[in-house]
């Protein structure tokens, strides 16, 4: 098992090197999900399941115990444009909620939403389009169906967090 220093380390060094990947090559090395995981797992106070579970990334401790989440991160690199879509997500998981890490340029996370099953299968089964029926949604979607509970200028959003 590695430490949970060790582990930040390692996290810190492969946003590095994605960073200086994308800026040399402008293409993305395929982190960003494990990045995710790290961060609402930190953020959010989760416990990362291994083994993994079907659709299901973490879990909530203390208040949010029953909560099962499947993590979604997707790299922002212009806020002012449209169109970003989160991976596909497992409607058959065991899954309770959805949490969707935003990253910066840096792979630093800067926003993370929350959306509960139902509000995303709700979503998801309104959406027309090939796309909606595998599971893809647009972030601006999400933001609009989630609740925003953690930035990095405030930290996590204790009211919503608490009360959602």
């Amino acid at each position: 098992m590695v430490s949970v220093y060790a582990l930040e380390q390692l996290i810190a060094e492969t946003r590095r090197l994605a960073a200086e990947y994308r800026r040399t090559t402008g293409q993305m090395l395929p982190v960003t999900g494990e990045i995710a995981r790290f961060d609402a797992a930190r953020e959010l106070n989760l416990e990362l399941t291994e083994p993994r579970i079907p659709g299901v990334d973490a879990t909530g401790k203390e208040e949010h115990e029953n909560r099962r989440y499947q993590i979604k991160g997707r790299v922002i690199l212009d806020e002012s444009k449209t169109g970003y879509r989160i991976g596909q997500l497992n409607p058959n998981g065991e899954w309770t909620h959805v949490a969707l890490v935003l990253l910066d340029e840096n792979f630093e996370p800067f926003k993370i939403y929350e959306a509960d099953r139902e509000e995303i299968l709700t979503a998801l089964s309104q959406s027309t389009g090939k796309r909606s029926k595998r599971g893809a949604m647009s972030v601006a979607k999400f933001e609009a169906i989630g609740e925003l509970v953690w930035t990095r200028e405030t930290g996590l959003e204790d009211e919503i967090w608490s009360n959602y």
